[in-house]
C-alpha cells in the first residue's frame, strides 16, 4: 500500500482510539532501519508510524552537510516508493523538534507539504511534532497555535508536548523529577489554546513520568492512570468525552501493565527508539564477535568477504529490529488490526 493519505491516517487514529489500541511509532535513521520497521509492521499485519527525529534527519543528510531537511525529505521520498510493496498503511512523522530547530526542520518541511497540497498532491509527511517542553506553557502553546494553523491547512496532524519528558533525546534533556507529570490545568490551557479538533487535529504528548531511554526498575515512576484524570478534567470543562489523542513517549522498557493502562486511557501512539536501536545493533555485535577473524584482516590474512559484506550483517540487523517491532504491535494491540 502507498504511504497513508491524510484521510487514511485519520482513520487509523480513529480506529485506534475506538479499539483501545495504539500504533508503535518507530524511529528510523537509514534505509535499513526503515526496511526493518516496514517489515515488522507487515509481518504483524499492523498499520504503523515511522518517524524521523532531528538527529536522525541530520544523520540521514550525510556527515558532509548534516542537513536535516535534506535527510528527512530523502528518506520520506524513498519511503513513498518502498511502502507500496508492503501490505500495510504507514504514516510518516517527524519526532521531537525544539524551538531552536523549528526554522531548520519543521517549518521548511511544512512549506514543502504546503506546496504539494496546493498542487493537488498529498503532504510529504502526515504529522510533525513540536516539542515546546523546554519553554513556558504560554510560549509553547503560542507557537503550537501557529504551527497547528499551518499544519491543518496542509492536511497534516500536529503533535505537541506540553510538559517535559525526562531523560535525553537529540540534545533535549529534562531531569527525572516531579515536573514530569502534566496537570489538569495544563490540559485545560491546551484545549483553550488549540481547541479540541475544530482548529485542526493534534496529538497530545502529556507527561505521566515518561523518560527517554531505558532505566533500571525503580528509577522511573510511570502513572498512566493520570491520562484519565486529564481527559475527565477537560471533558467536564468543555463537554467533550475523550477529548485527546494521547502519545506515550519514552515507551522503551515499559512494563506490559503500564502499556495496557495507557491504552485504556486514550493512548493511540507510542514512541519506540531505544529498544529498536538495541534490537538492530545486537545481531551485528554478535556477528562481529563470532566472525572476528573474518571481518578483520588479522595477522596479514585477507579476512572473509562474505563475513564483512554489509549485506550479511545488515540482514541480521533488519531481522532483529523487525522482530522487536512485531513485539511492539502485540503489546499495543495493533497486530492484526490493519485497515483492510
Amino acid at each position: 500500500m502507498p504511504i497513508a493519505t491524510p484521510e487514511v491516517y485519520n482513520e487509523m487514529l480513529d480506529r485506534a482510539k475506538a479499539g483501545k489500541f495504539a500504533y508503535p511509532a518507530i524511529n528510523v535513521t537509514s534505509s535499513q532501519t526503515l526496511n526493518a520497521a516496514l517489515r515488522g509492521f507487515a509481518e504483524a499485519e499492523s498499520d504503523g508510524i515511522v518517524q524521523i527525529s532531528t538527529g536522525g534527519a541530520e544523520f540521514l543528510g550525510g556527515q558532509y552537510s548534516k542537513d536535516m531537511v535534506t535527510g528527512a525529505v530523502a528518506l520520506a521520498e524513498f519511503a513513498h516508493v518502498l511502502a507500496e510493496k508492503y501490505p500495510v498503511n504507514i504514516a510518516l512523522h517527524t519526532d521531537h523538534c525544539p524551538k531552536d530547530k523549528l526554522d531548520g526542520y519543521v517549518r521548511p518541511l511544512l512549506a514543502i507539504s504546503e506546496e504539494r497540497v496546493k498542487a493537488g498532491r498529498n503532504p510529504l509527511f502526515q504529522s510533525h511534532m513540536w516539542d515546546g517542553s523546554a519553554e513556558t506553557l504560554a510560549d509553547n502553546l503560542s507557537i503550537a497555535q501557529e504551527l497547528l494553523e499551518r499544519a491543518h491547512a496542509a492536511k497534516i496532524i500536529l503533535e505537541v508536548e506540553i510538559t517535559p519528558t525526562g531523560g535525553e533525546e537529540d540534545g533535549v534533556s529534562h531531569e527525572i523529577n516531579d515536573e514530569l507529570y502534566t496537570t489538569v490545568d495544563d490540559a485545560i490551557r491546551t484545549a483553550e489554546a488549540l481547541g479540541l479538533g475544530e482548529k485542526g487535529r493534534y496529538l497530545l504528548a502529556a507527561s505521566f513520568g515518561n523518560v527517554h531511554g531505558v532505566y533500571k526498575p525503580g528509577n522511573v515512576v510511570l502513572r498512566p492512570e493520570l491520562l484519565k484524570e486529564l481527559s475527565e478534567g477537560v471533558a467536564a470543562r468543555f463537554g467533550k468525552d475523550s477529548p485527546f489523542d494521547f502519545v506515550f513517549h519514552g515507551g522503551s522498557g515499559s512494563t506490559e501493565q503500564e502499556i495496557q493502562t495507557a491504552l485504556e486511557n486514550g493512548v493511540v501512539k507510542m514512541n519506540l527508539d531505544t529498544d529498536t536501536q538495541y534490537a538492530f545493533t545486537r545481531p551485528v555485535a554478535g556477528h562481529m564477535f563470532q566472525n572476528y577473524d573474518g571481518v578483520l584482516k588479522v595477522d596479514g590474512e585477507v579476512g572473509n568477504k562474505k563475513a564483512y559484506d554489509p549485506r550479511t550483517w545488515g540482514k541480521l540487523a533488519e531481522a532483529g529490529m523487525a522482530a522487536r517491532v512485531v513485539q511492539a504491535t502485540q503489546n499495543l494491540r495493533s497486530a492484526g488490526n490493519k485497515i483492510k
